[in-house]
């Protein structure tokens, strides 16, 4: 028997099947090149992030982020929990050991006989003069289990189990690129709530240098006060721009300390907004390394593996499981002075179990997950059309928004001119008052608008970036610092 039992398990091993379909990647839309710029083999999203965003104290805020954002580490823990998960799927092939021990103690107080079933009574060995009968029993021994994965059940959830880990990781490096991203843009807008705040203080002072002026004139006859009660208007209108502008920087800080894992505080600056550099241009790569660069593409990718190998889990668990048992113990009793023992127990079982009554119930499983396979199969598609979509956004802004950066430097410098002129015929007695409010207030408006222009500049490069799964390493890059990753070694100061 035992003989037997050797040889047939090899061969039912062998012989097993994994129920279900094996994963194949679904089609995806075929480009060659993106609309708004041609193809290349280079990629911004080849460069490390340190790379592209060269400005120390950005830097800095960005370390400490990836140090203590509390998202980044419920990314990191959630990483952790399915590799804990994987292992324990894995432990389901191997046999099953456990162990039991028991001991009993019993005293009968009762000097007359003992009675073991009707009708045969056992005279008490101390002869009716004694206190009772004491009887003890020991027992232990260990049990063996092992489940044959007949139909592939336990490892199509290994399967499942790696794509949910392998998902995970990559909703981790989604999160590290989000918040490189999401610190980069916080610390560009604040930059530009500065520039925007020096810009309002200078045109403050510049408003309130013509109220002085206007007042002495408006005392001597020269002007009505018609034209002093404008630039007061003016003056306090920018005023209250100023006190706004202050007061979403105070915000911006608050949003950026959030980010950085760390209650509200005073954000140190470092470059100014126009001191930034940014790239001369912008190759976006080939269309088809999107699909391996994406995290949320892989991740979308891995879940719809998960989903298939759970296919597998559903129709197996239709047919019956089969499994060896096996258990080795040792046994003693003591009846007052009689005892016996100890004794050896073997024992060996197989058995198969299956289901009857809830078969319907399990078959409608199987239908259930190959629903939630549809689902992921049309959630991985649409990550990659959002994707694409991303991109061809992210490279339109760059394009444009550095256009519209060039026009408006035209439009500034052009106006700063007219203001000039404006004034000086105004003092002069040449030029009427709203020449000059109209020239000042133009020229406020369009360097406020320059300023949200390269803002908007800057950010469109990091979103290029993000949308192009930036982070990735060329392969000649070498001694680079390790990044904060479970499980991998990817690079960043």
């Amino acid at each position: 028997m035992r003989r037997w039992l050797l040889t047939a398990i090899p061969i039912i091993l062998l012989a097993a099947c994994k129920m279900g379909p094996d994963y194949v990647r679904p089609e995806t839309p075929a480009e060659d090149a993106w609309r708004m710029t041609p193809a290349s083999a280079e990629s911004l999203a080849n460069l490390p992030w340190w790379e592209l965003l060269k400005d120390q104290e950005l830097q800095r805020l960005i370390r400490i982020s990836l140090e203590e954002n509390q998202d980044l580490r419920v990314a990191v823990a959630s990483v952790e929990q399915f590799r804990a998960q994987l292992i324990i799927s894995k432990f389901d092939l191997a046999p099953s050991l456990e162990y039991q021990g028991s001991a009993v103690t019993f005293r009968n107080t009762n000097t007359q006989a003992l009675t073991f079933g009707p009708g045969v009574p056992i005279p008490n060995p101390t002869g009716g003069s004694g206190d009772g009968t004491d009887f003890s029993a020991v027992s232990g021994g260990a049990g063996l289990k092992w489940e044959i994965d007949l139909w592939g059940r336990i490892r199509r959830s290994i399967e499942a189990a790696h794509a949910q880990l392998l998902s995970q990781e990559e909703n981790q490096r989604a999160v590290v690129l989000g918040l490189i991203g999401n610190v980069a843009e916080a610390y560009f807008g604040l930059r530009a709530l500065d520039l925007q705040i020096e810009i309002t203080k200078r045109t403050l002072k510049a408003w309130e240098d013509s109220v002085r002026i206007s007042r002495l004139r408006f005392q001597h006859g020269d002007i009505p006060k018609l034209d002093l009660d404008q630039f007061e208007a003016e003056r306090a209108g920018t005023a209250a721009k100023l006190a706004d502008l202050e007061k979403q920087m105070v915000q911006q800080e608050n949003q950026l300390s959030l980010l950085l894992g760390r209650r509200p505080m005073t954000i140190a600056r470092g470059l100014a907004l126009t001191e930034q550099s940014m790239p001369p241009k912008v190759p976006p790569g080939l269309p088809s390394a999107l699909l391996q660069r994406r995290p949320d593409i892989v991740q979308a990718e891995q879940e719809l593996t998960a989903a298939t190998a759970k296919i597998g889990v559903a129709q197996a668990q239709r047919f019956p499981q089969f499994a060896l048992t096996g258990n080795a113990g040792g046994a003693g009793f003591r009846l007052d002075s009689l005892s016996t023992g100890p004794f050896a127990t073997l024992g060996a079982s197989a058995s198969l179990t299956g289901p009857l009554l809830n078969a319907t119930a399990l078959g409608y499983q199987v239908q259930s997950a190959e629903a939630q396979t549809r689902q992921a199969a049309a959630r991985y598609q649409k990550a990659i059309l959002t994707a694409f979509k991303e991109v061809e956004d992210a490279l339109i802004a760059v394009q444009k928004s550095r256009e519209q950066s060039e026009a408006q430097q035209q439009q500034v410098t052009s106006l700063q001119s007219a203001l000039g002129f404006a004034t000086q015929r105004y003092q002069g007695g040449r030029a009427s008052y709203l020449d000059v409010l109209t020239a000042q207030r133009n020229l406020f408006d369009a360097e406020l608008a320059l300023a949200t222009t390269r803002r908007t500049q800057l950010a469109s490069v990091v979103q290029l970036y993000k949308a192009l799964g930036g982070g990735w390493l060329p392969e000649n890059t070498a001694n680079a610092p390790v990044l904060l990753y479970s499980g991998s070694a990817r690079s960043g100061p």
